[in-house]
């Protein structure tokens, strides 16, 4: 069994290209591949356009990375230990004050980081990743272990990585909430192989939304929409869920209860989250 077959990414630049997949889907496979810490069994990994075999110095000189918890000396402050790394990386040590202002670290640069909140680790952390002016920027679960001040913060910083600095940021995560409300791009893969690569719009145009309505005598609208094969259901506060969120559907739905003396008081459509629409992808794949 193959943890990764035929993957072919399309991860445009500057992007937020959100990598998502269950446990064991080959996601981690897929973010050491591409970082050349393990070899594919067959096939090549090629990353701007060039073999990963053939120009590995130069390719990963151009994608900086953060793969779990960062490696930190805690005896060393935030400025320090981005500086060791400049001098084995022979970096330009201008590159630190940078990188530390990139990620709002600058005015806690002097502070030892074993002192560092876990947000502020994990910042830490991503500006070692962007030391190197990386095209790409490689993150694999860059929240794990953080409290929801935490999550935030480094959500708000992809943002600004990729829109004030044109940085791609491919992220693996499974905190699908998250991942909603930053990526601009996704690939969904399972069982190794990729089942969706769009934008979250372009998912959702690929699953029906519903439509929620609201009116002053739910159970008989019920009826009255079930008989005329309406497929819907009553849900949590008495509203009625119609598994459509066509416009001209709904307004048919809005006149029959008009027309039967219902009063309505709100039609919302809506369309399905991330978390839905990654549910029933997966899901749908298993069986």
């Amino acid at each position: 069994m193959h943890a990764v077959t035929g993957l072919n990414l399309s991860v445009r630049s500057g992007s937020v290209y959100g990598f998502l997949g269950p446990n064991g889907a080959g996601k981690t496979t897929t973010i050491r591949m591409l970082l050349g810490l393990i070899r594919p069994d067959h096939g090549s990994v090629t990353i701007f356009g060039l073999a990963l075999s053939d120009h590995r110095k130069g390719i990963l000189g151009r994608i900086g990375s953060l793969v779990e918890a960062p490696s930190i000396y805690p005896r060393l402050t935030g400025r320090e230990n981005l500086q060791v790394l400049t001098r084995l990386a022979a970096i330009r040590t201008r590159r630190v004050d940078h990188v530390l202002r990139q990620v709002g670290l600058l005015d806690a640069a002097h502070r030892l980081a074993g002192q560092y909140s876990q947000g502020m680790k994990q910042r830490l952390g991503l500006a070692t990743a962007l030391l190197n002016e990386p095209q790409i920027l490689i993150l694999d679960e860059p929240t794990n272990g953080l409290d929801p001040a935490g999550i935030r913060e480094v959500r708000e910083l992809l943002k600004r990585l990729a829109a004030e600095s044109g940085v791609t940021v491919f992220l693996s995560s499974h905190l699908l909430s998250e991942v909603e409300q930053v990526a601009t791009h996704l690939g969904i893969i399972h069982r190794g192989r990729l089942l969706f690569e769009g934008t979250l719009q372009e998912l959702q145009q690929t699953r029906s939304g519903h439509t929620v309505i609201r009116t002053n005598d739910p159970h008989k609208a019920l009826e009255l929409l079930q008989g005329q094969g309406a497929r819907c259901c009553l849900v949590e506060g008495g509203a009625l869920h119609l598994e459509t969120s066509e416009p001209e559907l709904a307004a048919t739905a809005n006149h029959a209860l008009v027309q039967a003396g219902l009063r309505v008081y709100s039609i919302e459509s809506r369309s399905q989250g991330l978390e839905e629409l990654f549910m029933q992808l997966t899901v749908n794949e298993s069986d």
